[in-house]
């Protein structure tokens, strides 16, 4: 019988773990792990180290389960920055494994080491090792899955030098499940309860973490009991409350005045599972006063953070449960429903609002919609109300451009019963375009729908309304998206008159192969938010 080496002893455990499909960009630090590859696991290739953590991350949250990214060294972890940071402000459970030169080059800050590996990653990740002895390998990747997995969750970082795979080990790694959630302080809950039931127009805030905990169920029932509308948190990633609800009332704005002047209208907030008001711009202090704030969030930094309100520290489905059973039954008369604008009529240039109206027509049943368009965020609010819950909404919530792309390409993966549909900004199109050759490669049915505004919009808009004037850097255009995607195996389209579009993406949700669809938009958009 041969010797147990540190990769044989790794693979036993990634399978107990349910790692066995890696998303991964490989270098030469990486061949001693990927020797001799298992037929039971699937290495899922992509070109570039970004739209790799990506891909990863939109199968991650899809699938909710965690994954581990196959990273190659300093130069592949430095180009994966980008969305290590998009994974740590998505609370997605990545474990991610970079080489290293062998220990015994070390000393010598050899060629293709990383020099202080575990920092690199740092502060977005949530725990980083480099085990000290080659027999700690299997030991630390168990560690990495646990701090991964639990409440808050997010990525984190394991360095293994290239010559310790081949280290015999004896000693066996025990299987342990995952560890679960946590419920409130029943006195916090108590307090709260009775806030509510005194509360004459409360409203609840979502965020991304209730859909993460598979808790919009839960928190459907909770506001139709009390009769509390309910708004989204800004720049929230996730769909945590169905759009189509008669209490939905919308999206708070990234601004304090704008914010604080929607809320006004009710005498309590209770925010669930987001990271409070999170802002993009400052217009300055809000001249409206919060009303009293509860906030419930499984992340002390969360709380921590928060300038005022009650913090209650409980992962969202057992707070929500917890809460749904001491609130008293009140008669609440319900907030009036919001009303959605009328479909534009079909133009050219084909408006933002048309199209996003047209897709909205169009799109399967229980899609799941990947989002990147910074510049029509709102428009896609309003004209494609998303009901889809279970990670019906996935986008970015970094702002580090180019995640939905690859992303989407991962949900597709992990969510072969849905159709995954994402719609992009050309600009944004350009950062990980790469992942569109794994795609083709991989045969995913996924679309791709990129919204031309041959422009950074997000960046002159802003600027402009910063009484910015003449901002270099902001123009493109010229692209053509059909032909770069042909060059990658991906069928594509070509849209710039409003009555072909409908056609086009019909005939795209269709087709069992990637494909993707390229609309030429209206480029003069007057503001964001």
């Amino acid at each position: 019988m041969g010797k147990r080496t540190v990769r044989a002893a790794t693979r036993e455990l990634l399978r107990e773990l349910g790692l066995t499909t890696v998303f991964g960009n490989p270098g030469t630090t990486e061949i001693p792990f990927l020797t001799d590859w298992p037929d039971d696991f699937t290495y899922v290739l992509g070109l570039q180290e970004a739209g790799v953590v990506a891909m990863a991350d939109g199968y991650a949250q899809a699938a909710r389960q965690p994954v581990l990214v196959n990273l190659h060294s300093a130069g592949g972890v430095g180009h994966s920055l980008g969305h290590v940071f998009t994974a740590y402000r998505n609370r997605t459970p990545l474990i991610i494994l970079a080489g290293q030169q062998t220990r015994s080059l070390l000393p010598d800050e050899p060629f293709l080491g990383a020099v202080e590996a575990t920092n690199f990653p740092k502060p977005y990740v949530k725990w980083s090792c480099e085990p000290a002895r080659a027999e700690d390998v299997p030991a630390a990747i168990a560690q990495a899955y646990h701090i991964a997995t639990q409440a808050p969750q997010g990525p984190v970082f394991v360095s293994v030098p290239a010559d310790d795979w081949d280290v015999e080990t004896a000693k066996p790694i025990p299987h342990r499940p995952r560890i679960p959630g946590y419920g409130p302080d029943p006195d916090a809950i108590a307090e709260l309860a009775s806030a509510l039931d005194a509360s004459r127009a409360p409203a609840i805030v979502v965020g991304s973490a209730v859909d993460q905990d598979g808790a919009v169920p839960e928190l459907v029932a909770l506001a139709e009991r009390l009769g509390a509308g309910v708004w989204v948190a800004p720049m929230s990633g996730r769909c945590s409350f169905p759009e189509d609800h008669r209490l939905f009332l919308g999206f708070l704005q990234p601004e304090r005045v704008l914010a604080a002047r929607t809320l006004a209208a009710h005498d309590l907030v209770l925010v669930v599972g987001a990271p409070a008001f999170l802002y993009h711009v400052y217009r300055g202090e809000a001249q409206d006063a919060l009303p009293p704030l509860y906030l419930l969030s499984d992340d002390e930094r969360v709380l921590a953070r928060a300038a005022e309100g009650t913090g209650i520290r409980s992962t969202p489905k057992l707070g929500i449960r917890a809460l749904a059973e001491r609130v008293g039954e009140v008669d609440r008369v319900e907030p009036k429903p919001l009303v959605r604008p009328e479909k534009p009529a079909a133009t050219t240039p084909i408006t933002a609002e048309y199209a996003y109206a047209t897709l909205s027509e169009t799109l399967p049943d229980n899609g799941i919609v990947v989002e990147e368009t910074p510049s029509h965020r709102n428009i896609l609010h309003d004209y494609l109300p998303v009901s889809s819950t279970d990670t019906g909404f996935l986008t970015g919530t970094s702002g580090t451009l180019g995640y939905s792309l690859p992303a989407a390409i991962g949900a597709a993966m992990a969510r072969p019963d849905r159709k995954v549909v994402a719609v992009l900004g050309d600009g944004s199109s350009m950062y990980c375009v790469q992942a569109l050759w794994t795609a083709a490669r991989e045969n995913v049915p996924v679309t791709f729908v990129i919204l031309d505004n041959a422009q950074y919009a997000a960046v002159r808009i802003l600027g402009e309304t910063a009484d910015g004037a003449k901002l270099p850097g902001t123009g493109l255009g010229g692209i053509d998206f059909a032909e770069l995607a042909g060059s990658m195996g991906v069928h594509a389209v070509t849209v710039t008159e409003g009555p072909e579009l409908a056609a086009a993406l019909t005939a795209a949700f269709v087709d069992q192969r990637p494909t993707l669809v390229h609309v030429h938009v209206d480029p003069n958009l007057a503001s964001l938010y």
